[in-house]
C-alpha cells in the first residue's frame, strides 16, 4: 500500500490561530526580529549602549534579566562583567564556580574571613574554598551589596509571598539556581551561599542585621574574572526585604573581552591577603597551561 504525505493547507491571510503545525510556524516566525524587555543579545556584538571605552566587537555577553529570572554563562580569563540595576530594584544573587573544575567554587565565608571585611566594593577578591581568586571588583557605583545573608528559598518565599517555585510568581534564588546549574550537569548540591548584588546588608551597634534597600536606577559593579568561571545569576528579592510583594526590576549584564589582574596591578599587592591569593591562582592556572 502507499501512503501520500501532503502539507496542509496554510492559514487564511491574517490568521492567527496556531492549532496546525503550519498555522505554528507562521506564528512562530513572525516572531523573527521581536524583542521582548528582558532577555540575551545574539550575537552579543549586536550590543548597544555599552559602557565608556567598551567597542562592540569585544562583547561577549549581553543580556537584560528580568525580575524572578536567572542567567549564566562561562566566561575566559580577563572578562569583565558589568551588572547595572535598571530601575533601582535588582537584586543579583551570585554563584562562580571553576569552569573546568565546579567542585572548586566561591566561597563567601573565606571572602570575607580572609580580607577581614563583610562588606563589598572596590577592590574586593571574590575567593574559591581553594584560596584562589575567581573574579575581583573593579568598579562599583551601589555600594549596596550582602556577603551575609545569603539567598531566598522556596520556603521563606512561600511564607511571604505564598509561592516559591521557579514557574511561580515570586520564585526563590535557590529554586532558579537549580535550574541555571542543571544546565551544566550541576545538581541542588552544588548550590553554595551566595552574595547578594544591589540589596545591602549592615550590621548595627548592637549587632544586628539591618537592610539597605537598592542604591537607585542605574547603579552597577564591574566584575574581572581572574579565572575561567561559570557564572550563575538569580534576580530576585532579597530574603530581608519585607515588602510582601515581590518586588524586584530587571538588571542588565554585559561582558566583554579584557585581560585579568598582573602584578604590576596595584590590585595585586593592596593586601598580602590578596597577594597570597592572586599568587595561588596564578600558580594553578600555569600548572595546568591556563596562563
Amino acid at each position: 500500500m502507499t501512503m501520500e504525505f501532503t502539507s496542509p493547507p496554510p492559514p487564511p491571510a491574517g490568521a492567527t490561530s496556531t492549532a496546525t503545525t503550519a498555522g505554528a510556524r507562521a506564528h512562530a516566525r513572525a516572531q523573527a526580529g521581536a524583542r521582548a524587555e528582558a532577555m540575551r543579545t545574539v550575537p552579543a556584538a549586536s550590543a548597544t549602549q555599552l559602557p565608556d571605552g567598551v567597542t562592540a566587537e569585544s562583547v561577549v555577553w549581553d543580556e537584560t534579566v528580568a525580575g524572578g529570572g536567572y542567567a549564566h554563562c562561562v566566561l575566559s580569563r580577563g572578562t569583565e562583567v558589568r551588572l547595572t540595576d535598571l530601575d533601582g530594584d535588582a537584586c543579583a544573587n551570585l554563584l562562580l564556580f571553576d569552569a573546568h573544575d565546579p567542585s572548586e567554587r566561591l566561597n563567601v565565608a573565606d571572602t570575607v574571613k580572609v580580607q577581614w571585611q563583610a562588606y563589598l566594593g572596590p577592590g574586593t577578591l571574590l575567593l574559591s574554598d581553594r584560596g584562589r581568586v575567581l573574579a575581583s571588583v573593579v568598579d562599583d557605583t551601589s555600594g549596596t551589596h550582602d556577603a551575609l545573608c545569603g539567598a531566598s528559598t522556596r520556603m521563606t518565599n512561600e511564607a511571604r509571598y505564598g509561592a516559591g517555585g521557579a514557574e511561580s510568581a515570586s520564585p526563590s534564588a535557590r529554586d532558579l539556581f537549580t535550574l541555571a546549574l542543571a544546565k551544566h550537569d550541576l545538581t541542588p548540591r552544588d548550590i553554595a551561599p551566595s552574595v547578594s548584588l544591589f540589596k545591602g546588608v549592615r550590621i548595627d551597634e548592637h549587632g544586628s542585621l539591618q537592610f539597605l534597600a537598592g542604591a537607585g536606577a542605574g547603579r552597577s559593579l564591574t566584575l574581572r574574572c581572574e579565572h575561567p568561571v561559570l557564572l550563575v545569576i538569580a534576580n530576585t528579592a532579597h530574603p530581608l526585604d519585607a515588602r510582601t510583594a515581590f518586588t524586584v526590576s530587571p538588571l542588565r549584564i554585559t561582558a566583554w573581552a579584557g585581560q585579568p589582574t598582573d602584578p604590576g596591578d596595584a590590585r595585586w599587592s593592596a593586601t598580602p591577603e590578596g597577594e597570597r591569593a592572586f599568587l595561588n591562582t596564578a600558580d594553578h592556572l600555569t600548572a595546568r597551561g591556563d596562563r
